[in-house]
């Protein structure tokens, strides 16, 4: 297939090993390219055992946008689709089955799959999945009535493919966002009148076990990019109320799969998710020193 596929890496350890390995065993002599940030394991090692050509940067030099940008320059395929190395890709045909959806309409310039728990995943982490990744497909666009408001921007770069054309065309991901490269493309999709594709049928395994302080962490940054990104806010609507939703479909969620000593700390991620967002969004007033103590991607807070 016409697609190039793009990792970037750092110490991926034994599940990049596994993912890599899945990778592998995809489309035959698909181009793979690993964006490694001077790794100080055996990443690099690994993408080389199994073919894939590999670019060492230096970490600092690391930019969510920014590095995925510089890894299309050379890129001249018609499809492009994004991986991170903590992704177990199910099927042989995973990637296949995400890039078709271009097939169907040709105004379809972004896509994602389906991210299912891995199997380690905590109840916390199961729900944050399975609430997310639907078992139906869907493609939207501004004027569409599904999903509502924020929601039709969600895409994920963890497993995400696009028209390399179209990234080329609004300059590829911004450079300098603490996240969310991955929707800022997608809003940026939206408002050009162009549609966003969800494929239930491309699936993968991808979660994370987050401490409480590591959700707050996580979404003090989500908060600090709504905030510098509001235009996606004003163009699609407003993200209040989700959170609230969200907590009490978690609670729901443990209980069904009878967790009941999940609940407390069901409820004080939820508090630490509510509390991170609001103090992400008011960033500019607690300064940078003190930000960077409250993000999780601190890297980000250097060049502010």
């Amino acid at each position: 297939m016409n697609v190039t596929v793009i990792v970037p890496s750092y110490n991926g350890g034994n599940l990049w090993k596994q993912s890599a390995c899945l990778l592998a065993e995809q489309i035959p002599s698909l181009r793979v390219k690993v964006i490694d940030s001077s790794s100080e394991d055996d990443t690099r090692e690994i993408a080389q055992g199994f073919g894939f050509e590999v670019e060492q940067i230096d970490q600092k030099d690391f930019d969510h946008g920014g590095t995925r940008s510089y890894s299309l320059e050379d890129v001249n395929t018609e499809f492009v689709v994004f991986l991170t190395q903590d992704v177990l890709l199910e099927g042989k045909d995973a990637i296949a089955f995400l890039v078709s959806v271009f097939d169907k309409d040709p105004e379809i310039v972004c896509a994602y799959g389906c991210q299912l728990p891995h199997v380690d995943a905590n109840p916390l982490a199961q729900h944050a999945r399975y609430n997310s990744y639907k078992p139906d497909s869907y493609v939207t666009s501004l004027t569409d009535d599904f999903p509502t408001g924020f929601r039709k921007a969600f895409l994920s770069n963890s497993f995400a493919a696009y028209r390399v054309d179209f990234l080329r065309s609004i300059g590829g991901f911004p450079r300098h966002l603490i996240l969310g490269e991955d929707a800022y493309v997608a809003a940026k999709a939206l408002v050009a009148n162009k549609k966003v594709a969800y494929v239930a049928e491309a699936k993968v395994r991808h979660s994370h076990n987050y401490s409480v302080i590591q959700e707050f962490k996580r979404y003090f940054d989500i908060g600090v990019f709504h905030s510098t990104q509001s235009w996606m806010i004003d163009e699609l609507g407003s993200v209040e109320g989700e959170g609230v939703k969200f907590a009490v479909e978690q609670l729901r969620y443990v209980c069904k799969v009878k967790k009941h000593h999940w609940l407390i700390l069901s409820i004080f991620t939820s508090m630490a998710k509510f509390i991170g967002y609001k103090l992400g969004k008011k960033h500019q007033m607690l300064g940078v020193k003190l930000s960077r103590k409250l993000s999780m991607y601190k890297s980000y807070w250097n060049r502010v």
